[in-house]
């Protein structure tokens, strides 16, 4: 008759009857009954027979115990992490203010104003430079530009790169040695536009910086994967990153007011 086991975790125990078949396991018939007895290593066969003087059958396992470890991250881990985050995130958002506050200051107001030229590039022999790298602009009067070259025969360059900025409808006067830019009033409906610009480039501004947020909430779920952050973790890192989020939106709304408020002004 053949033996079978039934699947305890730690101790595993069977009856057989005497006269096992020789091609799973023969011992003398001692018409009593024996077990199979199975510790986390070794499964012992144990006969309570009369006259057997024999030692206990051992059948050796190959079993191995597989213990998994969870490490979780200590309280000063976490800080590190969170800090090395949020540098990173409030290194790029700022960066994002100052892209936000150098497009607005190209966005020509009724004052003349250096900074409208700093998205003017040059094709100076063959490669595109910002105008202000080769060339000092000044303010002679609230509503002119005076450009002067540090090389002169740049000059036409200049004036070519000047005309092609729409944005900026000036129109240069070139006399050889610098060129002059006389800035004209707005009128109520370049006003209207350049406030839909703005506002256009506000909003690019705050889409950069979800984008930031998001690819932070990104990396914090990245280090709940490894075990080296807990779920809790994550959820107060994301409610921080959220308040540092609106704090930089806050502040591209303000700038905007401020530069819709040089656009009205008259």
């Amino acid at each position: 008759m053949a033996t079978t086991f039934s699947p305890a975790s730690h101790v595993r125990t069977v009856c057989y009857a005497s006269n096992l078949p020789k091609n799973r396991l023969s011992v003398p018939d001692f018409g009593n009954v024996g077990c199979w007895s199975a510790s986390a290593n070794y499964v012992k066969l144990q006969v309570a027979a009369r006259g057997f003087s024999g030692k206990p059958f051992v059948v050796k396992q190959t079993w191995k115990k597989r213990i998994g470890v969870l490490k979780c991250a200590t309280i000063e881990e976490i800080e590190a992490e969170k800090s090395m985050i949020e540098k990173a995130v409030k290194e790029k958002m700022e960066k994002t203010i100052d892209n936000v506050k150098t497009s607005f200051n190209s966005i020509r107001t009724g004052r003349s104003n250096p900074s409208i030229l700093d998205k003017v590039e040059v094709d100076y022999y063959g490669t595109p430079v910002p105008l202000k790298s080769i060339a000092q602009i000044s303010t002679p009067d609230s509503s002119s530009l005076l450009v002067q070259p540090y090389d002169k025969s740049s000059l036409k360059a200049i004036e070519k790169a000047i005309v092609a900025s729409p944005d900026l409808g000036l129109t240069p006067n070139n006399d050889g040695d610098v060129i002059r830019l006389t800035l004209p009033q707005l009128t109520s409906d370049r006003r209207k536009e350049l406030i839909k610009v703005v506002a256009k480039q506000s909003e690019e501004g705050k889409v950069a910086i979800r984008n930031i947020r998001r690819d932070a909430i990104k990396s914090y779920d990245k280090l709940q994967k490894e075990k080296k952050l807990s779920e809790d973790n994550v959820k107060d890192l994301s409610a921080d990153l959220q308040k540092v989020t609106d704090e930089y939106m806050k502040k591209i709304d303000t700038i905007l007011k401020q530069k819709e408020k040089e656009l009205l002004t008259v």
